[in-house]
């Protein structure tokens, strides 16, 4: 079955009028998801996480510092664009949490996929620096509590934000166990993601796109060096950082992909899962900002993984 991993502290999580990582964001999400085609999902609400699983991603100091950042009223910027309000930290420790507790259950054999459905976002998070909307490296973190806690040997992360995942590379990149792939159009925020950043491992593989670029180009790129190498790599695990702002309505990026290239995405990451790992698959929210494309983009997404978890 498929597991949704809901977090609705993530409601509480504030950021100023006119900002594109807001609350209606997960509004959307969440009745898309309440549709009755997704009955079938189970469902839980996702649990705070501990300091602990954050220190698999963060030192103790940038911790406190995140912590010493929240308000108890009103709103903080931590950068220029990321802010903080006073339900922000429960919501990102949720996020955390939820990422883990879906690593727990697929790996545990009681859910075959999952999908995670939170926000504040993750991937932009560095080791020691919040920005680009995000507090935490939540899939990063994921990645290694499957490592640490689980004794994974391989793990894989995909991330197909329309934005770099510098955070996720950042965490992962000295980790020889995580394979790190990210497609990205370039040039775009935050300006890392080049072809030539390749990890302390060999165990980064960037895939830049070009503004205007859509689908047809996407499928070609993934098809000509991303999927093989993931097969190769014979991962355990298959993490996914779902962002959905590489969608042709989308305000902040200029690619043009479409729902049925999401779906064909998920589709075939989850075909690969299929080979090397039992379907073993957690995707987890990042961007995206058209909320009707956003919606309609996670429905799809969450259904392919549906139908594989049936």
């Amino acid at each position: 079955m498929t597991l949704l991993v809901e977090n609705p502290a993530g409601l509480d999580h504030l950021t100023p009028p006119g900002h594109p990582e807001r609350v209606e964001r997960l509004e959307e999400i969440n009745e898309a998801l309440s549709a009755p085609e997704f009955d079938s999902l189970t469902r839980m609400i996702a649990p705070m996480a501990s300091e602990s699983a954050l220190l698999l991603g963060h030192p103790q100091d940038y911790i406190d510092h995140v912590r010493a950042r929240i308000p108890e009223s009103g709103m903080a910027g931590l950068d220029p664009d990321t802010w903080a309000s006073p339900g922000s930290w429960e919501a990102a420790l949720r996020g955390v949490g939820g990422c883990l507790a879906a690593v727990d259950a697929v790996l545990a054999g009681t859910h075959r996929n999952a999908f995670v459905a939170t926000r504040p976002p993750g991937h932009h998070a560095e080791r020691d620096r919040a920005m680009g909307f995000c507090l935490f490296s939540n899939v990063a973190i994921a990645a290694r509590h499957a490592l640490e806690v689980h004794g994974l040997s391989r793990v894989a992360v995909v991330d197909f934000d329309v934005h770099h995942g510098n955070g996720t590379q950042d965490v992962l990149w000295n980790e020889p166990r995580a394979l790190f792939i990210s497609s990205q159009q370039i040039p775009l925020y935050p300006g890392t993601g080049a072809a030539s950043e390749r990890g302390g491992s060999n165990n980064v593989l960037n895939l830049p796109l070009p503004p205007g670029s859509g689908g047809i180009e996407m499928r070609r790129v993934y098809q000509a060096q991303a999927f093989d190498r993931l097969r190769g790599w014979q991962p355990e695990l298959i993490l996914i950082s779902a962002g959905f702002d590489a969608h042709v309505d989308d305000p902040l990026a200029n690619l043009a992909w479409t729902e049925e290239d999401f779906a064909w995405l998920t589709r075939s990451l989850c075909d690969i899962a299929d080979e090397v790992c039992a379907g073993r698959v957690v995707s987890t929210l990042e961007g995206g900002y058209d909320l009707p494309a956003l919606a309609a983009s996670v429905a799809v997404h969450v259904t392919e993984l549906k139908e594989r978890g049936a």
